[in-house]
């Protein structure tokens, strides 16, 4: 069974949190039971999460190895030029090493939900809105990425998982969505 869920900004990925300060889980929003995550999304993300109860699919769908595309719309701070986007298109040297390269392009403003606890904004800093695909998935690598070229995230949304995406799912919503990555 594979379950597309569009998770909300500030909900934890997994079912319980022994937290001193508990946070909202994905146990809140009636899931079928025995499913679990395929790959993650932080804290402070939101969209397209995969959820299944067959661990060979989560294998395919998170292993860096089979290269399954993630695509992003990511609000960033500042105005992205042609150089910020070819070096994110080249890779971006991190910590952690070179990332493989991605896709990127600058995009209008997507129309998605109001986010429950919106994104400051300064009339004196400008902001835009990429179009980010990787095929990897590093610790908050889309953030780091921006970050490493100057454009600090401001909202990530997952929009797509291979050739899964939200398809106007509300944030909290999920369905059904066959059985493989594809």
């Amino acid at each position: 069974m594979l379950i597309a869920f569009n998770k909300p900004y500030g909900v934890l990925c997994q079912f319980t949190d022994r937290s001193a300060t508990p946070r909202p889980t994905l146990a809140g929003f009636g899931l079928p039971p025995s499913v679990y995550p395929a790959g993650r999304l932080d804290f402070d993300s939101e969209g397209l999460l995969l959820l299944t109860d067959d661990g060979a699919l989560a294998h395919r769908l998170t292993d860096p190895r089979h290269k399954l595309e993630k695509t992003y719309w990511v609000q960033v701070e500042g105005d992205p030029g042609e150089e910020q986007l070819a070096a994110l298109r080249g890779g971006v040297e991190l910590r952690d090493g070179m990332t493989r390269r991605a896709r990127a392009r600058r995009i209008d403003a997507p129309a998605l939900w109001p986010r429950d606890q919106p994104v400051r904004f300064r009339k004196t800093v400008p902001d835009a809105w990429l179009e980010l695909a990787i095929s990897e998935g590093r610790n908050r690598q889309v953030r780091r990425m921006t970050a490493a070229v100057g454009l600090p995230t401001l909202r990530l949304v997952r929009v797509a998982v291979g050739a899964h995406g939200l398809d106007g799912m509300a944030p909290g919503q999920w369905r059904h969505a066959g059985t493989g990555p594809d």
